[in-house]
Order: structure tokens, then sequence, then C-alpha cells
């Protein structure tokens, strides 16, 4: 596949860097707990979801146990929530560190890119750190304002998350 995807009209070309970068903002973003402008990189219907350890690619929420299965509505109560004092789990706020890698566009439809990337995070909080690892699939629009996720899916490979809380 090319490096460079054309795209529609008034849409930026974008190459595997760019998305690259555009990722790496988003992990930058994540780990500086900048949620108001992680949440904009988002599309008005966008969806996020983390499907549970025994799901299989083609589950969806609809059929199966998801950890997450937000709206873009959802998603901004989230970040809402998160950004308040009065969300425990997050007070004071945990220590993230989000590595991406291998970053690859899947497939091209219109101006909507298949991106794929592997990932592993890092939480520290109460003296313990968990790391997470998987893969995250994106479908991410390019329009004249430039790339945004249209659909995040983080798959996790872990066989389960019980022993990290």
């Amino acid at each position: 596949m090319s490096q460079t995807m054309t795209k529609g009209a008034n849409a930026p070309e974008m190459t595997r860097h760019d998305f690259e970068d555009f990722l790496y903002m988003e992990a930058a973003l994540l780990d500086e707990w900048r949620l108001t402008e992680w949440l904009a990189l988002f599309t008005d219907d966008a969806r996020y979801m983390v499907p549970s350890t025994d799901c299989t690619d083609a589950s969806t929420p609809a059929d199966s146990l998801f950890y997450i299965a937000d709206d873009r509505f959802r998603l901004g109560e989230r970040v809402l929530r998160l950004n308040k004092k009065t969300a425990h789990a997050e007070w004071p706020r945990s220590k993230t560190r989000h590595m991406v890698h291998n970053v690859r566009i899947r497939s091209v439809a219109g101006n909507v890119h298949a991106v794929t990337c592997n990932f592993v995070t890092y939480r520290t909080k109460n003296d313990g750190t968990n790391t997470y690892i998987g893969h995250h699939e994106y479908k991410i629009v390019v329009g004249a304002e430039g790339p945004k996720i249209v659909e995040k899916r983080s798959v996790l490979d872990l066989d389960s998350i019980r022993a990290l809380g």
C-alpha cells in the first residue's frame, strides 16, 4: 500500500507518518490529562469501545459485554466527570504513559482510514503500576480540518483485568 493516500476535495494528504504524529498527539493529551482537548479529536458521531478480554473481533456492544461502549455524548460525560475532584477513582490523578507502536494504514474508503497500532499503557497510582497491552483499531476521517476519530476500539491483549483492579 502506498505511504501517501489520496483524499477528497479540500482534505489534506495523509501519510503513515502523519497518522503516527496524530496518534502520538492523542497519547500525549491523555498523559498530560488534557481530556477536553483529547475529546475534541473525536467526531460528533464517534464511538469509543473497549471489548472485554473474551470478545472476538466480530463482537459488538449489542451482543457482548464491553468494558466501555461510549458514543460521543457518553464520552463527553466521562471527560466531564474525570475532570472533577469528585471522581474519586482518579483523584489524585493517575500518572500514565501511553506508548504507540507499529502504526499501519489498513484500508481507505473515501476519506475514512482504517488505522491500527499496538499500545502499551502504564498507569501508576497509590504505589502500584499497572500495565495494559493491546492494539487500537481506528476509523479516522480526514477532512479540511485534518483528521478526526470516528471510531476507536481498544483491544486488550490480556487474559483478564481482574488482577489490575
